[in-house]
C-alpha cells in the first residue's frame, strides 16, 4: 500500500441535455444520468446509484482482505445496499444505508467467526466511514453443504 495521504480524480463531462459521461484515468467511461425518481431514463448509473454501489464495493474488497489476512476460508459474498433518500430541513440527503451481506462459507467454519470478519469489514469501510449517515449491516453466514 501507498503512503497516505491517496488522491482520487473523476471527471464529468455533460451537454445541455442527454447523459453525463464519467471519466476517470485508466478506467472505462461511465454513461450517468439522473435516476427515473428525478425525471431521468432510469436505465443508467445515477450519482445515487453510484453512491450505494461505492458503499457495497468497499464493503466486499475490505471483507476480502480481512478474510485473507485472517485465513477464513470462503465462497461468496453478496452484498446488497440500500440507500435512503429523503429531505431533511429543506436539504436532499442519504438519511440512512442498510447494508445486508450474506457470506457463504465452507462446512466447518465457525459462523460466529465469520459474522465477526463481516462486522469488522463494515467498521474498516472507508466510504461508510466518510458518510454522514451511517450504515447499518444484516450480516448472514451460510455453511455451504
Amino acid at each position: 500500500m501507498q503512503d497516505f495521504p491517496h488522491r482520487y480524480t473523476a471527471t464529468a463531462l455533460a451537454r445541455t441535455e442527454g447523459e453525463v459521461t464519467l471519466e476517470s484515468e485508466r478506467l472505462t467511461a461511465l454513461a450517468s444520468a439522473p435516476p427515473a425518481e428525478f425525471g431521468g431514463p432510469g436505465d443508467r448509473w445515477s450519482p445515487e446509484t453510484l453512491l450505494v454501489a461505492a458503499l457495497a464495493d468497499c464493503f466486499v474488497l475490505g471483507f476480502r482482505a480481512i478474510a485473507r489476512a485472517s485465513k477464513l476460508d470462503w465462497l461468496s459474498l453478496r452484498c446488497e445496499v440500500e440507500g435512503t433518500l429523503d429531505r431533511v430541513e429543506h436539504v436532499t440527503q442519504f438519511t440512512g444505508f442498510s447494508v445486508r451481506a450474506s457470506l457463504q462459507v465452507p462446512a466447518g467454519t465457525d459462523p460466529d467467526r465469520a459474522r465477526g470478519l463481516l462486522e469488522k469489514a463494515e467498521k474498516i469501510c472507508l466510504i461508510s466511514n466518510s458518510l454522514k449517515a451511517q450504515p447499518h449491516l444484516e450480516a448472514k453466514v451460510e455453511i455451504a453443504g
